[in-house]
């Protein structure tokens, strides 16, 4: 086969001069002979040393788990197009006519991204007191916890004992560009921090509380993972604490429930201080009903309420959305 022959220490720039004159021949591995490089081409280029030389043709990386893995043609269409990726950990929601087909399914993850190194399917909702769910080894290591990383912070947790959601990366990072230095900020439903952690970057102070221990005990441990001192880490129930902090910005991240806990954020928010209000919600009416939920709540405060903005922070159901509201409480 054709080949360009030049000295390794140029082998770089002439790999773009070669894609730019469109003469390197796809889908094969360049070859090293001592101290150079043989790039198979199309065409004679001019200007270079030509060489004969036999290469190894490049295998084909496929880009999705659905080009490989084996199920039944007619189930094919049920495959999920995305999954959830917490560290090294994958997450999949599986119909129940595809659960048999979990391990080829989780090992054909596993193939195609090979930075993951267990694959679990939801075996449940999120539910209970500490909002987690059942999941269901697949492939790869028989483990759970691992290491995240997101928005320049690390987090470590178990995805088996706390909740987190990594599909909230971006909504984190639009806050902690809306936070100023010197703020004190109540993160009302911490879990292992990624709000928390982040914030804190700018933050003077950040009361962080969940009533789940083992997130409080990777709280603790990102805390120092990410030497972020003024984090202040709080086991137990939000509603114990109302009325002990005043901060300059609350986050209410627990879209399912929020609304039962706006009296508590209204009391720890200083008058003219940001509330982060999370919901769920149906598309035909995205903001409204929790719109009308903060007022009646400032009103029996005597407090005044100014939105700021609000959003769809992604889609969570067919035809359902998880929602932001930011608004300002005027006490």
């Amino acid at each position: 086969m054709l080949a360009v022959k030049v000295p390794k220490r140029e082998a770089e720039n002439v790999r773009r001069k070669l894609i730019e004159l469109g003469v390197l021949a796809k889908g094969y591995s360049p070859k090293r002979e001592k101290d150079f490089v043989l790039f198979p081409v199309t065409r004679p280029v001019e200007g270079f040393e030509l060489a004969e030389a036999e290469f190894k043709k490049t295998e084909r990386r496929p880009h999705s788990y659905r080009e490989v893995v084996e199920v039944p043609k007619e189930l094919r269409s049920l495959l999920p197009s995305s999954f959830d990726i917490i560290g090294d950990i994958a997450i999949i929601e599986l119909p129940e006519e595809l659960i048999e087909y979990g391990k080829a399914i989780g090992e054909a993850i596993l193939k195609v991204h090979r930075h993951i190194k267990a694959v679990f399917a939801k075996g449940s909702k999120v539910s209970g007191e500490y909002r987690v769910r059942e999941l269901i080894h697949l492939a790869g290591e028989k483990r759970t916890e691992t290491l995240h990383r997101e928005n320049g912070i690390r987090l470590k947790l178990d995805v088996a004992k706390v909740y987190f959601s990594p599909r909230l990366a971006t909504e984190r990072m639009r806050v902690f560009e809306k936070v100023q230095p010197g703020e004190i900020i109540f993160d009302m439903f911490a879990g292992v921090g990624p709000y928390s952690i982040l914030l804190a970057k700018k933050a003077k102070l950040v009361f962080a509380c969940d009533i789940n221990p083992w997130a409080i005990k990777y709280l603790e441990e990102n805390r120092k993972l990410n030497k972020t001192p003024n984090v202040i880490p709080i086991l137990g129930d939000v509603r114990k604490v109302t009325g002990q902090i005043e901060a300059d910005r609350v986050i209410m991240n627990l879209p399912k429930f929020a609304d039962r806990f706006l009296r508590e954020a209204m009391l720890s928010v200083k008058s003219g201080g940001i509330i982060h209000y999370y919901g769920f919600d149906p598309e035909e009416d995205l903001f409204s009903e929790h719109k009308r939920k903060i007022k009646n709540v400032a009103g029996e405060f005597g407090f005044k309420v100014e939105f700021l903005d609000e959003r769809k922070v992604r889609p969570y159901a067919p035809r359902q959305f998880n929602i932001a509201i930011d608004f300002r409480v005027w006490k």
